[in-house]
């Protein structure tokens, strides 16, 4: 299988590959808002809606058979770590625009997940094949503690921005907070930046 490696995106963002006032760690923390939700693969639904030309609903297997790519990334957390090269494997965003058809107007993108979770990031930060929707990780489906069986990852964001147990996409015309975005935390959240608090 090949396996894109996208590790050198930082040279996009900043002159070191590892973000400051990150440290590294071979560990994968698990941090969650709550528990973690159960999910049925016969009744799950993955929806995307809001400024687009043509809503879609698609189950497990319709969406496990978009095309798909495994890349190797680096992985952010708001918190202080970063866990590089990891190998994930899923949709990149750009499949789920094509399919829909974006309106002009469409500015942000919200996340939606199983357990109420919320995320907002602007269009032009999620237009990018490194954001993907992720099922296996390690060429392992993706553990339920990490966003299995389905999550975004966001290597050029900070781990927030990914929601775990992702189940749909709203196309916004305007910024609307997420759950993160009402206690204080940065919309765009560049880590090379330190972005971490509006």
């Amino acid at each position: 299988m090949t396996v894109r490696d996208v590790t050198d995106l930082y040279e996009e963002f900043g002159d070191e590959r590892l973000p400051p006032g990150q440290r590294e760690t071979s560990a994968f923390p698990v941090l969650s808002k709550g528990d973690t939700p159960s999910w049925d693969p016969e009744t799950w639904e993955f929806r995307v809606w809001g400024a687009v030309e043509e809503e879609l609903t698609l189950d497990w297997e319709a969406f496990t058979a978009l095309p798909a790519e495994t890349q190797q990334q680096d992985f952010h957390c708001v918190t202080g770590w970063s866990k590089l090269d990891c190998a994930f494997r899923g949709v990149p965003f750009p499949e789920i625009m094509d399919l829909v058809g974006v309106r002009d107007e469409a500015d942000h993108v919200m996340f939606h997940a199983l357990d109420g979770y919320t995320t907002d990031l602007p269009l032009a930060d999620c237009d990018r094949r490194e954001v993907l929707f992720a099922w296996e990780y390690d060429d392992r489906p993706l553990p339920p503690e990490h966003g299995g069986p389905l999550r975004v990852v966001t290597p050029h964001r900070y781990a927030y921005k990914g929601a775990k147990w992702v189940d749909g996409v709203e196309f916004l015309t305007e910024s609307e907070p997420g759950y993160w975005e009402k206690r204080g935390y940065s919309v765009t959240a560049n880590p090379w930046e330190e972005e971490r608090y509006a």
